[in-house]
């Protein structure tokens, strides 16, 4: 599948920070791990870390599928809000699901600092605007939800918002917890520091056929060679999908762009993260050069020639949406791109192993926040991995 549309912003931006072979030889290994994005790079890191020999392939170069896509928000909400969350599953498994993600922003900014990687990381505040005046009951519900939960949030009415942005909308919840960052940058400082650990990678690299035998697995590449691993975890994201028994996930698809750079944000409080109630909902956020990134205007998935198709059309309508929120701001395009995503009925990932497959896990970031998904899918892997008991790996996992 083509995951996005031609020149995303990510790889104009930074061009390709470090080179990996193809395979061109039969190896073995303890894990093979599919995908060399994001979710990729922080499961093999882990993995490699512990103590396992780990080996990555990617179809693609490294870091250019979703992730040279990504928009890298940072935030711990899911998109299911905590009380709906809470109806589904129970409050302990729903504030649990909350709490991890709002731990994992914590660990991605101790991640960066290990590494030493510049991938421009910033702490932001986070707004949640109510669209309409029929969200705000929800959307106070849902402050006093996440307070019950021990996360620090504030619900401000129109007049605070008023007073803040160039903008009027009846409410908004502020988190303290969001940050925003370059994650194809810190794609490739993952792989590097996995690879300085022994891991092995592989892009340019087709996995043709895989079967599950009573020892582990065996692969076949595009090049006919064979890599015998006692695990695989798949980690390509929508992808994976065709290795799956069923369909667990909603594809969409999601268009951005990135402006000139900005001299005066006006109205713009703090340069925050923003997004909104409304479904399909806008989010926009900054980069450290001055730039401002919009996203949004998602439809459902069809094929890549008619999402490509709509580029120039959607991006044009994140444009207006962008002045008419901020008047007093100069916006010049200069990207414009689109990607797919998924989405799943609970807004949660899916992680861990099916029964149809033995050997082989799956680290499935789907929704709004799939990279702190898949910093919460690197602990529960590598404790699968390596036997060892997991808590939250039952609120992830494909029979939830």
């Amino acid at each position: 599948m083509d995951l996005v549309s031609p020149r995303p912003f990510w790889p104009l931006k930074d061009g390709i920070p470090s080179n990996y072979p193809p395979l061109r030889e039969d190896i073995h290994c303890d894990v093979v791990v599919l995908g060399a994005g994001i979710s990729g790079a922080l499961v093999a890191r882990s993995l490699t870390r512990a103590g396992l020999n780990v080996v990555v392939i990617d179809r693609r170069d490294a870091a250019h599928g979703s992730t040279s896509a990504s928009t890298a928000l940072l935030q711990y909400e899911i998109d299911l809000p905590l009380t709906e969350l809470t109806a589904r599953m129970g409050r302990q498994d729903a504030e649990r699901a909350y709490r991890l993600c709002h731990g994992s922003i914590d660990t991605i900014e101790r991640l960066i600092h290990e590494l030493g990687v510049d991938c421009v990381f910033q702490r932001k505040k986070s707004a949640y605007f109510a669209s309409g005046n029929s969200e705000v009951k929800a959307l106070q519900e849902e402050c006093a939800a996440r307070q019950a939960a021990g996360i620090a949030v504030e619900y401000w009415d129109e007049a605070a918002i008023a007073s803040r942005f160039s903008f009027s909308r009846p409410g908004a919840l502020i988190s303290e917890q969001g940050a925003e960052l370059d994650c194809y940058r810190l794609t490739f400082g993952l792989l590097d520091d996995a690879q300085a650990l022994g891991a092995r990678i592989f892009d340019r690299t087709r996995m043709d056929a895989i079967d599950c035998e009573s020892a582990g697995v065996r692969l076949k590449t595009d090049r006919g060679n064979t890599i015998h691993a006692r695990h695989a975890v798949f980690a390509c994201g929508y992808e994976s999908q065709a290795y799956l028994p069923k369909r667990v996930v909603k594809l969409k698809s999601t268009y951005a762009l990135a402006s000139d750079p900005i001299e005066q944000f006006s109205g713009w409080w703090e340069k925050c993260l923003i997004w909104e109630t409304a479904r399909p909902y806008v989010y926009l956020r900054t980069t450290t050069d001055g730039r401002a990134i919009i996203g949004g205007e998602d439809d459902p998935f069809r094929n890549p020639a008619r999402r490509d198709r709509l580029v120039d059309k959607k991006t044009d309508r994140l444009a207006e949406k962008f002045r008419a929120l901020f008047p007093d701001i100069e916006l010049d395009v200069a990207f414009r791109w689109a990607g797919t995503f998924g989405e799943t009925r609970d807004g949660l990932a899916y992680i861990g192993g099916v029964r149809q497959m033995p050997h082989c896990y799956f680290a499935l970031g789907f929704g709004g926040n799939g990279i702190t998904y898949s910093v919460i899918a690197a602990d529960i892997l590598r404790d699968l991995l390596l036997g060892r008991a997991n808590d939250d790996a039952r609120i992830f996992r494909f029979d939830r």
